[in-house]
């Protein structure tokens, strides 16, 4: 008899272990899958900001046949169109089909694909309409935001339209990079292009087809990756540590120095432009825009001569809120703002 209630006592107490441990198993289950889709939610809001840096406050989002997938292993994110409306600086965007995904254990490690097409307006009547073969891009998160992004765009071809001035720009890209970091507080920001086009509807073909890159550091900026800063580059400053436009058979001008702009929007600072091949240089552009041969022809003549006739020329290029001169004496123009 004894024996007989300790054996309905051991299966008692067994049941009782068996219903805690299918209970704990049911709570992780529970914790994990509410993590999961708090990571999923969190994937959308930081990969948006990705697409369409902006102030959150007036910035809204929406993806349509919004899909998660990938659970429980992959954090993944389908939307069929993006469409973005920036009710504070008057812009709205839309987008083609979206896909982003991220792993369990690095879900601040985010790859997404983006796909044509894209229309920009803004409230100032730009429209902007661009198509691509394909779009990749990859983003580091951290606690203040994206810590760093990286795309590649492949076949890029883009028209801006202004109504107000029925002015047309077409530009177009075989591969473009854009790398942006958090640097302290600063940004640090690479961007190349390769085999260039742009050209404005109804004029000459001023640009030749080139290859560029830019290097620069925008100090206290680093709220611009994301959009967390409000204040945009307006007051801002910086060093361009390098810009190279190449167009081929060694022509080559390069551009660094300091820069700022103004609350206005105005550019400042002190660079040193280097030209290799002026000779060609100047060629290039009297073939490109006939209307100003005379002026290239003056313009080389002077900088052949502070280079003492040699075809490889560094000068200073003095901008002031906007003016543009060779060494602080010799006017180029007028920069608009930004």
């Amino acid at each position: 008899m004894a024996a007989s209630s300790r054996s309905g006592s051991g299966e008692s107490s067994s049941g009782k272990k068996f219903w805690l441990l299918g209970g704990g198993i049911l709570l992780v289950i529970a914790l994990y899958t509410g993590g999961w889709f708090y990571a999923a939610s969190a994937l959308k809001t930081t990969v948006l900001k990705a697409i369409a840096p902006g102030n959150q406050a007036g910035v809204s989002g929406e993806c349509s046949d919004i899909e998660f997938r990938g659970y429980p292993f992959r954090i993944g994110l389908f939307c069929s169109k993006i469409d973005v409306d920036d009710n504070v600086n008057g812009v709205s965007a839309s987008f083609g089909a979206l896909r982003s995904a991220a792993q369990v254990y690095a879900p601040g490690h985010i790859v997404w694909e983006l796909d044509s097409p894209a229309e920009i307006r803004t409230s100032n009547g730009l429209s902007i309409s661009a198509q691509w073969a394909n779009l990749q891009s990859s983003l580091a998160t951290r606690l203040k935001g994206i810590d760093r992004s990286s795309t590649v765009i492949d076949g890029l071809k883009a028209t801006a339209v202004s109504s107000f001035t029925g002015q047309t720009i077409s530009f177009d890209a075989a591969h473009t990079e854009i790398h942006l970091r958090q640097n302290g507080a600063d940004l640090d920001g690479a961007i190349s292009v390769q085999d260039a086009n742009t050209a404005i509807k109804d004029w000459p073909q001023i640009f030749p087809k080139l290859s560029a890159s830019i290097d620069l550091t925008v100090a206290g900026k680093a709220g611009l990756i994301d959009g967390s800063d409000p204040n945009g580059l307006n007051g801002a400053n910086g060093e361009l540590r390098r810009i190279v436009a190449d167009i081929g058979d060694g022509k080559v001008m390069t551009l660094t120095g300091p820069f700022s702009f103004d609350e206005q929007g105005f550019l400042s600072g002190k660079f040193k432009l280097e030209i290799e091949q002026l000779g060609p240089w100047g060629h290039s552009l009297k073939q490109a825009f006939p209307d100003i041969a005379s002026t290239v022809n003056t313009a080389t003549k002077l900088l052949k001569a502070l280079a003492n006739g040699s075809d490889k020329v560094s000068v200073d290029l003095v901008v002031d809120h906007g003016n543009a001169t060779v060494s602080g004496f010799i006017p180029l123009g007028r920069i608009p703002p930004i």
